[in-house]
């Protein structure tokens, strides 16, 4: 028999984040919520929101009856259909932080911006590594129309990756062709909706503000049956309350907005409680994701998500820092646990580096192992089934240990193995293999990985349907060949 305590980490007392909602529905009811999107303001008018000062006031029954339909469970499937993340509990699954706009030069070290070849390269190697559950449209391309950027990096990322897809739209009229795809690689909308291969970000502004364009997201989301993800994004002493607690509430409020917006467009539509607040650091004008004031708030909004019974969303696991250096790694390696023991279940963030702007395929390498070391100290420590006293005393009288049987059968649940990018050598054997680093052994494991044939992940009617939708898109913004060269297969 094998049994485990599993270690959680909470921010708050149990009993506040009920106090916590009960603020923020205060503030719905008395600073509302301005929705710049003509139909969800519909939607909130007809369900008898108030309007005053061009301000939806949200009453309190709204938001408890938008609670009670909203699933407390989502899973996301693969591209051959099978889940891969089951968001809801304390069930935990990392995937790289997304959005940046420039990717680390692998010979350089320094930033550019990323081309169709560098999502290609970060589709392939997430697929390759294991602790990643999901892959994210990581990185936007700058050699296409910015029109087009939000559907060609999910084009790129279901080309060239089998994990489900942490996404977003930055064009109202991007939805449709996202969707489109999605639909495509499952096999038709009810499949999509039945089997869902992507979550959206729609993300309200700070302080309370639905933009039409992100209201639009969240309403296309529910109709379709694609799971949104909320990303509220306060920012400590900018955008919010400076007091941390404060944050929290802010982004419950938010949040909650937005679960009323997202239900009152179909009631039971998946939905998951997310962010990306920071704090502010008031000295460079700047916003530390790798702050522990940042990653405290994070774990606190999980712990009110958790207690709404939602799917919980974080962006951890990531760093300011302008390349994979001990910053990198202290900041990054430091929210991966907390993330773990929080028990948040998307946790978004690997690879990124420079305030979510620049992604490095060699920390990502790197994220990976830290991502293993967190998944691992969730799981706890477990009682193997014999008693310990006895086995020592066994063990002492035999006299030595790793050949015995309790050793042999449980040694690998017990103990993780890294890969080859953490160094555990002694130092003469460390010299002998060429005294690499960590950034050394990092980029010697991204090649290693890419030197491998790509397998083909999708049917080629499938992937020929994704290039016509993509094709067809390009074309609307003077764009007649595609730079992903890769064959319909």
């Amino acid at each position: 028999m094998t049994t485990a305590w599993r270690p959680k980490l909470a921010m708050f007392a149990p009993e506040e984040p009920e106090r916590i909602v009960a603020e923020a529905c205060r503030v719905l009811e008395r600073v509302g919520v301005l929705v710049e999107n003509a139909e969800g303001a519909r939607l909130l008018e007809a369900a008898g929101a108030a309007v005053k000062g061009g301000r939806h006031m949200l009453p309190e029954r709204l938001v408890r009856e938008a609670l009670g339909s909203a699933p407390d469970r989502v899973v996301l499937h693969d591209v051959h259909g099978e889940p891969a993340c089951d968001l809801g509990g304390d069930r935990v699954h990392f995937d790289p932080g997304s959005a940046a706009i420039h990717v680390l030069d692998e010979a350089t070290q320094r930033r550019r911006q990323a081309t169709t070849r560098d999502v290609i390269r970060l589709a392939r190697l997430v697929d390759l590594l294991p602790n990643y559950a999901a892959q994210s449209t990581a990185l936007l391309p700058a050699d296409v129309p910015s029109e087009v950027g939000d559907r060609y990096r999910l084009y790129l990322a279901l080309r060239h990756g089998g994990k489900p897809v942490v996404t977003g739209t930055f064009r109202k009229d991007g939805f449709a062709p996202m969707r489109d795809m999605l639909s495509a690689v499952r096999g038709g909308d009810e499949a999509l909706a039945a089997k869902p291969l992507a979550v959206f970000d729609c993300c309200p502004s700070p302080p309370l503000k639905w933009s039409d364009l992100t209201c639009q997201s969240l309403l296309d989301c529910a109709r379709a049956g694609i799971p949104a993800e909320l990303v509220s994004m306060p920012l400590t002493g900018a955008t919010s309350p400076v007091s941390l607690r404060g944050a929290v509430v802010q982004h419950c409020a938010e949040s909650l907005s937005g679960i009323v917006l997202h239900q009152l467009a179909r009631p039971g539509a998946p939905i998951v409680y997310g962010g990306a607040p920071s704090a502010f650091d008031m000295r460079h004008g700047t916003t530390p994701m790798g702050a522990a004031e940042t990653m405290m708030i994070c774990v606190g909004y999980a712990q009110v998500g958790k207690h709404l019974g939602l799917p919980t969303h974080g962006y951890l696991a990531l760093s300011d820092a302008k390349g994979p250096d001990y910053q990198a790694g202290l900041e990054s390696g430091t929210g991966a646990v907390l993330a773990a023991l929080a028990g948040i279940n998307l946790v978004s963030g690997p690879g990124i580096l420079d305030y979510i702007l620049t992604q490095s395929l060699e920390k990502l390498v790197l994220d990976h192992e830290a991502c293993a070391m967190a998944l691992r100290v969730a799981r706890g420590m477990a009682q193997r089934g014999d008693d310990a006293a006895e086995l020592i005393a066994e063990l002492v009288q035999r006299g030595e240990f790793l050949s015995h049987e309790h050793t042999r059968r449980h040694w690998r649940e017990e103990l993780s193995v890294p890969s080859a990018v953490i160094d555990r050598l002694t130092y003469g054997d460390w010299e002998a293999a060429g005294a690499r680093t960590a950034l050394d052994r990092a980029r010697a494991e991204v090649e290693r990985l890419l030197a491998r044939e790509p397998e083909p992940h999708l049917p080629a009617e499938a992937a020929a349907a994704l290039r016509r939708i993509m094709t067809g898109e390009a074309r609307r913004f003077g764009m007649d060949e595609l730079p992903d060269a890769s064959p319909d297969r």
